[in-house]
């Protein structure tokens, strides 16, 4: 399924986002930069451990949820991996819409700073993090359809689906966002 937002395309498949060639792959990151599980344990595993190394060199500190940074992008399909850091679901009271937006936006800004104008980016906050998955689809189609409408300077955004359900919670988003 896909949705022209003014001069970029927001697309919606189900795959593995480490075999999908963009200029710049979105990584659900946690605040460590630490590599984990789920799509950041499948990213460092594709990529490699230069991924790594570039995340302790540059960003040792890590980065709040809301934030992303980037890094090259090792042996993936890409030229950078852009680290995005969602919330971790406590209830929705605690500030989790704004950070998880703030995470995308971020992730979107980053991508037009390197020159990217292909971005893949996964179901943030939506997997270990426990974000509803419904909420979690509407708040990534909305931000990433409005920074497409206002002009950002990406082509194709893809969101690269982990499963049959999250595709549908984003279908369902973006039929519902139009």
């Amino acid at each position: 399924m896909e949705q022209q937002f003014g001069t970029g395309r927001l697309v919606l498949v189900e795959g593995d986002i480490t075999t999908i060639a963009a200029d710049a792959i979105g990584n659900a990151a946690n605040a460590a930069l630490a590599g984990g599980g789920g799509v950041d344990g499948a990213i460092h595993r594709a990529g490699g451990p230069e991924i790594m190394a570039e995340l302790r060199s540059r960003h040792s500190y890590g980065t709040p949820a809301g934030t992303a940074v980037s890094t090259g992008a090792g042996a993936l399909p890409a030229r950078w991996v852009i680290h995005a850091v969602g919330p971790v679901w406590r209830g929705g009271d605690h500030g989790e819409p704004v950070q998880l937006a703030g995470a995308y936006r971020s992730a979107l800004s980053i991508a037009a700073e390197l020159g990217a104008r292909t971005l893949t980016l996964p179901a943030i906050s939506a997997g270990a993090y426990g974000y509803p998955l419904d909420d979690a689809a509407r708040i990534a189609v909305a931000t990433v359809a409005d920074s497409l409408r206002a002009g950002a300077p990406l082509e194709w955004v893809t969101f690269v689906l982990f499963s049959p359900r999250a595709l549908a919670a984003f279908e369902h988003a973006l039929l519902a966002f139009r």
